[in-house]
């Protein structure tokens, strides 16, 4: 679905004056108005509209106008709006949205709706938006669009063009033109530079060289974006398992599903169930049933900190200076962590690291890690000769080496692991990381201290 700018048109007074005139049911004022406003500001209008505001403006467009700018509006507004439509014009609606449009829109209405949304729809229509509907979710399928300009090898360069001509206003990009033999299998895929610059006279043939990038219907949406990005292309075919053509996913409509996967990660990785809406479109009841599981989840794992700290009670009494020096332990333990974490998550995701390069990984983070915490150990050590005593330097240096060595490696197994369960690595969020170094950390951090001081055993027994 087409992506929403603003840009100068959409003004305060803009908007005031459309309202004041759409009041008025003053229609050829409103259409001088709006005349020359992008379908994107029109879709951003429309969100600042009443009910029946919307609808007059939907009228005072015409129907293939606002069939366009339909396609721009967000899914809630598209499902506000159909029902402020009446029959007709919803079916008008439907019949000319793109194929890939029409089936967003129909994965983000209610099941209910949907049926009858999918009764308006002409028996061609029908039977198309099933097709795509019938592909797994977050599929190639779900996404491409049937329109597409194709032509037959046999053809000569300007019997080609004539084609083009001919069918390209109902195809989603005429950029591109796919080359299929009689049985529909493809061949080839041609930009339309190349027809435009060969010799008229010249056979389609002898422009191919039988080479070309296609996908299933059944390949996940990630790796539609993964080739449209490592081949720098404008439009992938895709095949059934014969080979015949059945389909384009264009990149307009990758870039909402870059921006869809990006979000999710952002929430992921604070720890917040995906919203799956616009933050503005969430109620507050919804962010609160969003958030409040991790949260929940991590206090309970943070006792388990509350508990060792608990059993330790007697070095921190005998030695109050190890109390000053545990916030700064565990923040830089969660800290090392998370950055690990990230940058994991970031190259898995971008297949700048595959799951099978686990053990390469892993050497290059214990070295890092290595590095790190040696590095900060030698700082926190001199603080703990300057606030305390040689020992407490001894436990904090040794402590902030071992905590950034194990966050650093906790950071970088944690992605993998999720990724070889079929999770979304993104899962190992900074939250979680933070809270499981809380932990280790102070663990690590009174059992070296215990083991230094050399208390003897603890409650003296």
């Amino acid at each position: 679905m087409p992506t929403d700018t603003e840009t100068p048109t959409l003004t305060e007074e803009s908007v005031n004056n459309i309202r004041s005139l759409l009041d008025q049911s003053d229609v050829r004022s409103v259409q001088a108005e709006v005349g020359g406003w992008q379908p994107a500001d029109l879709a951003e209008l429309f969100g600042l509209l009443t009910p029946a505001e919307r609808v007059l403006l939907f009228r005072a467009l015409g129907r293939d106008r606002a069939a366009v700018v339909f396609a721009y509006l967000d899914y809630e507004h598209q499902n506000s709006f159909l029902d402020e439509l009446t029959e007709k014009e919803t079916r008008y609606l439907l019949d000319k949205l793109n194929p890939d449009d029409r089936t967003a829109l129909f994965e983000e209405l209610p099941a209910n709706v949907t049926q009858k949304m999918l009764k308006l729809l002409s028996p061609e229509k029908l039977k198309e938006a099933r097709q795509l509907l019938g592909y797994p979710e977050d599929s190639v399928g779900r996404l491409m669009t049937p329109n597409y300009v194709v032509i037959s090898p046999e053809l000569t360069v300007a019997e080609a063009l004539e084609t083009v001509r001919r069918t390209g206003l109902k195809s989603e990009t005429v950029n591109v033109i796919y080359v299929t033999n009689e049985s529909g299998k493809l061949r080839d895929v041609l930009r339309l530079r190349n027809l435009i610059m060969a010799e008229p006279d010249s056979p389609v043939e002898s422009l191919l060289n039988d080479y070309v990038i296609s996908l299933s219907a059944f390949d996940d949406q990630q790796e539609a974006v993964r080739m449209i990005q490592r081949y720098d292309l404008y439009a992938l075919p895709v095949v059934d398992s014969e080979g015949t053509m059945i389909g384009i996913v264009t990149m307009d409509d990758l870039i909402d599903v870059l921006e869809e996967e990006a979000t999710e990660d952002f929430h992921r990785a604070a720890a917040v169930a995906p919203l799956d809406m616009s933050y503005s479109q969430a109620s507050s009841p919804f962010l609160v049933q969003k958030r409040i599981g991790w949260l929940t989840i991590l206090i309970f794992v943070n006792l388990i900190s509350a508990t060792i700290i608990v059993a330790y009670q007697e070095y921190l009494e005998a030695f109050i200076a190890l109390a000053f020096f545990m916030p700064l332990l565990i923040a830089t333990g969660g800290n090392t962590g998370a950055q690990s974490a990230t940058l994991l998550v970031r190259a898995i995701s971008t297949q700048d690291v595959l799951p099978s390069d686990w053990f390469k990984v892993f050497r290059k983070e214990l070295l890092v890690g290595a590095i790190l915490g040696f590095g900060v150990g030698l700082v926190t050590w001199g603080l703990g000769l300057f606030r305390a005593s040689g020992e407490i330097a001894m436990v904090v240096g040794l402590s902030m080496v071992a905590i950034i060595i194990i966050a650093n490696m906790l950071g970088m197994i944690l992605p993998f692991v999720l990724t070889k369960l079929k999770l979304d690595p993104a899962t190992a969020s900074s939250p979680l990381i933070t809270t499981l170094m809380d932990v280790i950390g102070v663990f690590i951090y009174f059992a070296l201290a215990a083991m230094i001081l050399d208390l003897g055993p603890i409650n003296g027994s």
